[in-house]
């Protein structure tokens, strides 16, 4: 049985972690009000950029333009992983890892040789023993204040390493914001860029628009421009989901904390009693036998 002076010290020890998980809480529930706003805000955008591109995309063949189509000769695919560089935020950092890893393992099963160029310091660390040598790239630091500079720089590097045949097709793994308790990994093509079905091909209008300059112009503008904002609205979801697990985890670790401090003063309390009582029989005992 622990004496009183180590459950004394270990009550004080579990107090002062429940101050700092709490700290970490309002912290991070301060900081995400702004990120949820900023994500949710960001949605709208993405999405009439993905109907712009599908629209001027349904316009034209588009043949020549590999950002739209991939290069369907190349069978190298890179993947742009979104994670936290800092923990302590539950299961976040641990989704994105076990979704990379069953990524990669099911393309190299088909054949696929896989490229990945890691934004966040902790998936990278995870996968770095395994898939190392997969790594085109890490990029630390960027996670708790997404930017669009940010995104358009990394926008130019994934571009430059497509112009220079290093990969056919590119995905992003980002987890996506869905309420403070949960958050849903999330897949996205950025290359070739995920067209989607326009209303006017639902509705099979015979609608007829004119592009100055040319669709093939427009586009070649237009999709590397789509392509930073899709990096930056993942960027936002992500840094948003990470701080709504650092509040839902930082919340658990306290209330966790709460129950630990009150079993450790129980246990304090009896063990002091049975001190005391111990020392009243030894008092006793030795009374009675003078």
């Amino acid at each position: 049985m622990p004496s009183l002076k180590d459950l004394k010290n270990r009550i004080g020890s579990v107090k002062s972690t429940q101050k700092i998980t709490s700290a970490m809480k309002m912290v991070a529930a301060a900081k995400l009000r702004k990120a949820q706003e900023q994500a949710l805000a960001s949605r709208p955008y993405t999405l009439l950029m993905d109907k712009v591109v599908s629209k001027i995309a349904s316009k034209t063949s588009g043949n020549s333009i590999d950002l739209l189509n991939g290069k369907t000769d190349n069978k190298t695919q890179l993947i742009v992983v979104f994670s936290a560089d800092r923990g302590l935020c539950g299961g976040f950092n641990g989704s994105i890892t076990r979704a990379v890893r069953a990524e990669v393992k099911k393309l190299e099963q088909e054949g696929i040789q896989v490229k990945l160029l890691m934004v966040g310091k902790k998936s990278a660390d995870a996968l770095n023993r395994e898939f190392g040598h997969l790594f085109v790239e890490r990029i630390d630091g960027n996670s708790a204040k997404p930017n669009y500079t940010d995104a358009e720089i990394l926008a130019k590097k994934i571009i430059t390493l497509f112009d220079n045949n290093e990969f056919g097709v590119c995905k992003v793994i980002f987890n996506k914001f869905v309420s403070a308790i949960s958050q849903e990994v999330t897949y996205k093509s950025l290359i070739p860029a995920e067209i989607q079905e326009t209303e006017d091909d639902t509705n099979n209008s015979n609608s007829i628009y004119e592009f100055e300059p040319s669709e093939e112009e427009i586009l070649n503008d237009l999709l590397p421009r789509n392509l930073s904002t899709q990096l930056f609205s993942s960027q936002m979801e992500s840094t948003a989901s990470e701080l709504a697990a650092r509040m839902t985890a930082m919340d658990n670790a306290t209330r966790n904390a709460g129950d630990m401090i009150d079993n450790l003063t129980l246990l304090y309390n009896r063990t002091r009693q049975a001190v005391i009582t111990k020392e009243l029989i030894e008092i006793i005992s030795g009374a009675e036998a003078l």
